[in-house]
């Protein structure tokens, strides 16, 4: 917290660092004592260009900042490194390869912060955008992988894929998948409605009474499913009590079947 007290704070770094303690005068402990705690970075990118003049760029967290869990920070600037290096050889002069590098690295930069946002929403937008993406995008991959990519965070191991391709790529394939799911669901209601009014003419029950007893028989039928286990002729009540711990978790033992070894000393 901030304003803590200097004393103990210089106590704390003697404990447990103390090979920077040593480092550390008291004017530096005070001054770090006063300020309020600093939390992860936020995301933040630099745009539109990466250098300053013609002979300064910058690369690395001073453009595209990430929070540390996606792995994405040193790995990125590396590539930055990787890219200024290429635009140096690529170029005759100074001037031509920092504004070559400011080129080809800006966007690139924006592109990587804004899929990282898109990942780390808080509460309930965090669910729609990142969980649920992450389950639609592997059961439409597992479906047509030739037209549907995996999902973003394993997109962002592909080497051969840049950060602006992946947010176009999976842009693309939100409208397919957003018409595929509206077609399928406008389909299966449709479908729904119809065999509701088919049943009804041929039963002679209205609308509303057919669909009670539809939604009471899938109830009907889910409980004999999990209670049909245990209609066996000449069960035994520890036989019941065993069946309904089974499966609770893998290599977890019955307690009925745990038998402690005598210990004689």
């Amino acid at each position: 917290q901030a304003n803590t007290d200097p004393k103990k704070l210089r106590e704390v770094f003697d404990e447990v660092l103390p090979q920077f303690s040593a480092l550390l005068d008291d004017d530096t402990i005070e001054n770090v004592a006063k300020k309020p705690p600093s939390f992860l970075p936020s995301f933040r990118y630099v745009a539109p260009r990466l250098n300053q003049g013609d002979r300064t760029v910058i690369l690395g967290d001073a453009i595209h900042t990430v929070k540390p869990y996606f792995g994405l920070g040193a790995n990125s600037a590396l590539q930055d490194v990787q890219i200024l290096k290429q635009s140096i050889e690529s170029t005759n002069t100074m001037k031509e390869a920092t504004h070559l590098f400011s080129q080809q690295r800006a966007a690139e930069s924006k592109a990587l912060v804004e899929i990282s946002r898109e990942l780390d929403r808080p509460g309930l937008l965090g669910v729609f955008t990142f969980v649920v993406p992450l389950i639609v995008d592997s059961i439409f991959n597992k479906l047509a992988p030739k037209i549907f990519s995996p999902n973003t965070i394993a997109m962002l191991q592909k080497r051969e894929m840049t950060f602006r391709g992946i947010r176009r790529r999976k842009r693309f394939e939100r409208v397919g998948q957003i018409a595929t799911l509206g077609t399928f669901f406008t389909a299966l209601t449709m479908g729904a409605k119809q065999l509701i009014r088919t049943l009804s003419r041929v039963t002679g029950k209205r609308n509303t009474t057919v669909v009670a007893s539809a939604v009471g028989g899938i109830a009907a039928i889910s409980v004999l499913k999990k209670v049909a286990v245990f209609l066996v002729p000449g069960m035994a009540p520890a036989d019941v009590l065993t069946k309904a711990s089974a499966g609770k978790g893998e290599g977890k033992e019955s307690p009925l079947r745990t038998i402690q070894p005598y210990n004689s000393e």
